[in-house]
């Protein structure tokens, strides 16, 4: 028998090893980048093409371009497969938007007197996303101010007591703000406190409580003082700002990028939680 050869072979295949790279769905709104080209983009879609499965992504000026799915993706700096998106099984309880376990077959309850007051729009269909099963369930309506100025008038009209309570929603609640004064004046109030709960989140606008990466940030960018704050951001994104249109479709876009409570920051989910529990605890069936 020839003497054993140490040296012979490959003395690094020991060390060669396949990295596993982890398969993530290709589901609408996620962020990726395409290593051999460099375009970032977020999934608009997977769909089959010359007998492959592909997938369509669009950067921040709204151009698209198609990629085989499969590795060469980038998500968040790792390297990832992407495959089509996966069925949820059939065995696993489902989840609504918020997190909470989604009541299946439910009718959405009658209103209750009880409401939750938000400053806009915007927060109105950011909490309709997110919460909307979970409001319906409980027959909780969500109503958009015009702004804080408005919040007076509104307690007024609305009559807060007893089965009747109020949850408001702010944005930029910090010390000294406009918001600040109106939530400290009803909280001084004998005839509101009881029955009235205002809080609010720090942020200029309720832009910045979607996670900046949903769009392809690291941060939401400082705004120059005078300047339109949303406009703003979107000229730092490359969007169309020019008009009050074009700044709807942003808004669309962002809103579009958030899938469930994981793409909001906490300063915004643990207020609006905070408002559920308060306007549906006040022991009434509304």
């Amino acid at each position: 028998m020839p003497p054993h050869d140490r040296y012979a072979g490959d003395v690094l295949a020991a060390r060669r090893r396949p990295v596993a790279v982890e398969e993530v769905p290709a589901s609408p709104g996620l962020v990726v980048e395409e290593v051999t080209t460099g375009w970032c983009g977020a999934v608009l879609r997977v769909e089959k093409a010359g007998g492959m499965h592909v997938v369509v992504l669009e950067d921040r000026r709204l151009r698209t371009r198609t990629f085989p799915l499969g590795p060469d993706f980038l998500l968040e700096g790792r390297p990832v497969t992407l495959v089509r998106p996966r069925t949820p099984a059939a065995t696993a309880p489902a989840r609504t938007a918020s997190g909470s376990v989604a009541v299946v077959g439910a009718r959405a309850r009658v209103a209750r007197a009880s409401r939750i007051l938000v400053e806009g729009k915007h927060d109105a269909e950011l909490v309709e996303r997110v919460w909307g099963h979970d409001l319906r369930v409980e027959g909780v309506v969500v109503e958009a101010l015009d702004g804080v100025d408005d919040l007076a008038l509104a307690l007024r009209d609305l009559r807060p007591g007893p089965g009747r309570r109020i949850g408001v929603l702010v944005d930029h609640l910090v010390a000294g703000s406009k918001e600040w004064r109106e939530s400290e004046a009803v909280s001084r109030s004998p005839a509101l406190r009881e029955h009235v709960l205002v809080v609010g989140h720090p942020y200029v606008d309720v832009w910045q409580a979607v996670r900046p990466q949903r769009v392809g940030l690291e941060a939401w960018p400082v705004v120059p003082r005078g300047r339109p704050w949303k406009e703003g951001v979107l000229a730092h994104l490359g969007w169309p700002h020019a008009t009050a249109a074009d700044v709807g479709r942003g808004w669309g876009r962002i809103l579009g990028s958030v899938r469930s409570w994981t793409d909001l920051e906490p300063e915004l989910l643990g207020r609006v939680e905070q408002l559920i529990d308060f306007v549906t605890g006040d022991g009434t069936d509304g």
